[in-house]
């Protein structure tokens, strides 16, 4: 017997359990990430976006219900991976100058990570006919994309504090720090 043909449909729904599986680890990571922080508004944005996370999953929640299946989370390899790559940094990086720069950047791998899932999702729903659901993703997508851009603004002080103090302790010249990036 010959296998199904896949459809859009069938993309949508695997991609949903995707980022539901993903989100709920996003709310794990922000936590983890939220008690390492050592810079106040790092650690101010991790426990608003967890909050707000929280919130993305119950959107995706609704969004299961408008397309008439369960509420059901896949394994995502890519958060796996993202969120393994941050607990190796947390550890690596731990009470030194970086981490809070370290933290900030692998919590940006997660939102561009979210941000192409939703809006791929976003675009999805339009094209099959869920406009209600295409407007909770979108929601959500707008979410993702603020919280980058906060974390972008944040991760500039933070890494500019952090090269002011290794040039106060003479540990590297700032003229190198820069031209390595």
């Amino acid at each position: 017997m010959a296998a199904k043909t896949k459809t859009l449909h069938d993309a949508f729904y695997e991609t949903l359990k995707d980022v539901y599986y993903a989100e709920k680890q996003s709310v794990r990571a922000l936590k983890k990430s939220a008690k390492a922080a050592e810079h106040e508004d790092l650690r101010s944005a991790f426990e608003t976006h967890a909050e707000e996370s929280a919130e993305q999953v119950e959107r995706l929640s609704q969004v299961f219900e408008i397309i008439g299946k369960p509420a059901r989370a896949k394994t995502c390899e890519a958060m796996q991976g993202i969120t393994s790559e941050m607990e190796e940094d947390l550890e690596d990086f731990a009470g030194s100058p970086a981490a809070d720069a370290v933290l900030a950047a692998c919590a940006q791998a997660v939102e561009h990570y979210e941000i192409a899932r939703y809006g791929t999702l976003k675009t999805w729903a339009r094209q099959l006919g869920y406009e209600d659901a295409a407007k909770l993703l979108e929601q959500t997508l707008e979410e993702e994309k603020k919280t980058d851009a906060l974390l972008s603004q944040i991760a500039e002080r933070i890494n500019a504090e952090g090269s002011e103090a290794v040039e106060e302790t003479g540990a590297a010249p700032r003229a190198k720090a820069k031209s390595k990036g």
